[in-house]
């Protein structure tokens, strides 16, 4: 839809003036390790309240593992590393022979149980994979992500070392407990150290490793719960102000992270200026927020919100809206862009809007980035902002990372001041503002329901083609057909019924979709595939028959959990159109 009279208002207001003062603020700051963090959040309040915007600053108390110094000894070498947030601490060492392992990086990233996927044939058994790493240090090309972390402690792994891509070390973290842990969540704790050294270095000990060598891995961590400040603005409209968008970022970053994500907390502040001085033009209310412990912590500042204001999300927040690394060089290209199904017409419409021109295409976002809302059900869209187009990237000849607008500055000492680009900053700026302006001052609540009814089909399809016949999905099928008809009857309902149905679909429809666990709860922080209760269906044809039955066991499950949720769906639509 053509940008209105009334949308061109808030774009014409915005200015870079305020949000370059934050980014070149930032691009001296180090915001990684706790004092320095609350540091940087008193600045984002200052900057706030000199725009006359009145901000409310929580300061829980969040569970993190900060990075201090890291090596590898081996062969009489010692080799500069980086341990990632969440890594066993051990300052005095540990040292155990090394092997060299070569995984398929997707499905380690997806937490496969299948073990001739992980490894191409050339392991084909739990038992191989164990006897071959128990009792070493680990080296694989890559990052020391979670779900890798996890399995090589499960095999009985003692340490493991990643090869980074290129010249750099780039920090990161390897929990898969998804911000400050519970009871349930303390034995996923990390319990090996995990370091990252850069690809030169990293070819030398894994040869050192193909020669029978050992290594020694010294961590050195910073972990505890730390006071970490909060800041939150709420923007209230007009009419029906209990209900808002939540527009949200983190402001503590690796280093200065100017690219991840100072832009992001630069783009955050403009709009909280432009809203309010424009906020008797709007029909419901925007929340706007700054998270610390997103690395370090594992999204503890989004999870300890999420937690806290758990009933208020889940009664009137009508969307989330990820801000993470907008303006930054060269990212003219919006074929990343990460949309929940129901959510990507919108996302897609504001991009189309402000850059006709623009390689648009959406992406199932996946369990990163704090979206800390999944368990709550909150429509989704954004997350990683522009990137480069994709022919740029491979002319610089940069690898695959998860920022900065696909720099590879990305999570290291070199993402300062020139990763930022004002232009691409000022572009950023207007689609985040035209998306959520798109939602609060909607007559009619722009999530399309029928689209993620299409998404349920060829997923199921799908699942229902890789199991070879092994599973029958005919139930949710069907429970799908009954959705689609109710909600074709859902655009004639009267327009607060419809709404009411609209936003309460989300809350059924987004966990069954996006989460294993329960609601309010968080998953761990592996990839979730679509419709998790029923993606074991394309796993039976390559599981070992001793898991055949209980794999079945949870189909069943998994098939009654999505069944259920969508006649609670369907019966929500049903009510509405009667009104």
């Amino acid at each position: 839809m053509p940008i209105t009279t009334e949308e061109q208002r808030f774009l014409d207001a915005i200015s870079l003036d305020a949000p370059w003062d934050l980014v070149t603020t930032f691009a001296g700051m180090h915001r990684w390790r706790p004092e320095d963090v609350n540091k940087a959040a008193d600045v984002i309040v200052a900057k706030l309240r000199k725009h006359g915007i009145p901000v409310e600053v929580h300061e829980p108390e969040i569970c993190l593992s900060v990075p201090l110094d890291a090596s590898v000894t081996a062969g009489g070498v010692t080799y500069r590393a980086k341990p990632p947030s969440s890594a066993l601490p051990v300052p005095g060492g540990r040292t155990a022979p090394l092997v060299k392992l070569d995984a398929n990086p997707k499905a380690l990233r997806s937490y496969s149980r299948d073990i001739k996927t992980l490894f191409g044939g050339s392991i084909s058994s739990v038992e191989e994979v164990k006897q071959k790493v128990g009792g070493k240090i680990v080296i694989m090309q890559g990052f020391g992500n979670p779900a890798l972390t996890s399995l090589i402690e499960e095999w009985g792994g003692l340490g493991l070392i990643a090869v980074n891509p290129g010249i750099d070390i780039h920090w990161g973290t390897c929990t898969t407990i998804w911000g400050s842990p519970d009871l349930h969540d303390l034995p996923r704790k990390p319990k090996i150290p995990v370091v990252a050294v850069n690809n030169p270095d990293g070819q030398k000990l894994m040869a050192l490793a193909e020669a029978g060598g050992e290594a020694t891995i010294m961590t050195d961590m910073q972990e505890g719960w730390f006071p970490q400040k909060i800041p939150v603005v709420n923007i209230p409209g007009a009419e029906d102000s209990e209900k808002f968008v939540l527009l949200h970022g983190h402001y503590d970053s690796w280093e200065v992270g100017v690219g991840d994500n100072a832009t992001g907390d630069a783009t955050m502040l403009e709009l909280a200026r432009v809203l309010w001085t424009k906020r008797g033009e709007l029909k419901r209310s925007v929340k706007i927020a700054w998270w610390p412990g997103h690395s370090t912590g594992r999204y503890a500042g989004s999870t300890w919100f999420t937690d806290a204001f758990a009933l208020e999300l889940d009664e009137n927040c009508l969307a989330q809206v990820n801000c993470d690394s907008p303006g930054c060089r060269w990212a003219t290209s919006y074929h990343q862009t990460r949309a929940f199904t129901e959510s990507a017409a919108l996302a897609v419409g504001a991009i189309r809007d402000v850059v006709p021109e623009a390689d648009i295409k959406t992406m199932r976002p996946p369990q990163a980035g704090d979206y800390s809302f999944n368990n709550i059900g909150l429509p989704s869209f954004f997350m990683l902002s522009s990137t480069m187009p994709e022919a740029l990237r491979k002319e610089k000849g940069y690898y695959d990372v998860s920022g900065c607008g696909a720099n590879i500055a990305w999570h290291t000492e070199n993402d300062t001041l020139e990763i930022a680009d004002q232009a691409v900053l000022m572009t950023d700026m207007k689609i985040y503002l035209l998306s959520i302006l798109r939602i609060v001052n909607a007559e009619a609540l722009p999530f399309d329901w029928t689209a993620t009814c299409d998404e349920f089909d060829a997923t199921i399809a799908g699942y229902e083609k890789a199991s070879a016949g092994a599973a029958d999905l005919s139930a949710a099928k069907a429970a799908v057909a009954g959705l689609r008809e109710a909600l074709g009857t859902l655009a004639k309902a009267p327009i607060a019924a419809r709404n009411a149905a609209v936003h309460e679909l989300s809350r059924i429809l987004v966990p069954i979709n996006y989460t294993r666990e329960a609601r309010f709860a968080h998953d761990p922080a592996y990839t979730v595939p679509p419709l998790p209760g029923l993606a074991v269906a394309a796993e039976l044809p390559q599981l070992e028959a001793a898991l055949q039955k209980p794999a079945q066991v949870e189909l069943m499950r998994g098939q009654n959990r999505f069944v259920a949720a969508l006649r609670a769906a369907t019966r929500r639509v049903q009510q509405a159109s009667a009104a």
